[in-house]
């Protein structure tokens, strides 16, 4: 890997749990080589409280985690992103801002925890899955050999990540 730091945004619809799980990972686990955002095209205005406690129960720094509108980071003053990724299929399909510098872009899709119905325990689970299987993405995103691939190879490989979800529950760090 290069010295270089990477930005990347993570876009949902409401960015009130995928989006924001993904920024948080990725700024733990990607610390010194990669910098997060998250955003959303109609976004809640507050991050979903099991994000919050499934998050810090994984160990993951909360503090200044919020939701945000993706017009943000289209503003000409925003960081130049590096990478940009859909984590849900409504915002996929939803016509995106222009964004400066031609950031790598990839689609990688993961159930809506804040759509799970049943009791406590059961949205409990829904968001642990989410959080285990985004944590699992993100790790194989940073292990690509980026210095070693031309954009469209990096393309490729991006998207095909969307179909390297491993199953199961419960991330182990």
């Amino acid at each position: 890997m290069t010295d270089k730091i990477y930005n990347v945004l993570f876009i949902c619809t409401g960015n009130s749990a995928r989006s924001l799980m993904a920024e948080a990972i990725m700024n733990d686990l990607g610390k010194g080589h990669f910098r997060a955002y998250s955003a959303g095209s109609h976004p809640r205005g507050m991050v979903h409280p099991i994000t919050l406690k499934v998050l810090d129960h994984q160990g993951y720094n909360v503090a200044g985690l919020r939701s945000k509108s993706w017009t943000e980071f289209a503003a000409p003053d925003a960081p130049a992103m590096d990478f940009i990724f859909t984590v849900c299929d409504q915002a996929a399909g939803e016509v995106c801002p222009a964004w400066p510098g031609q950031p790598v872009t990839a689609h990688w899709g993961f159930a809506d925890p804040a759509a799970a119905t049943g009791d406590q325990e059961q949205q409990l689970r829904a968001f642990t899955l989410a959080e285990f299987q985004i944590a699992n993405r993100i790790r194989l995103f940073m292990n690509l050999p980026f210095d070693k691939l031309d954009r469209l190879s990096l393309q490729r490989r991006l998207r095909a990540l969307n179909d390297a979800s491993e199953p199961g529950e419960g991330a182990l760090r």
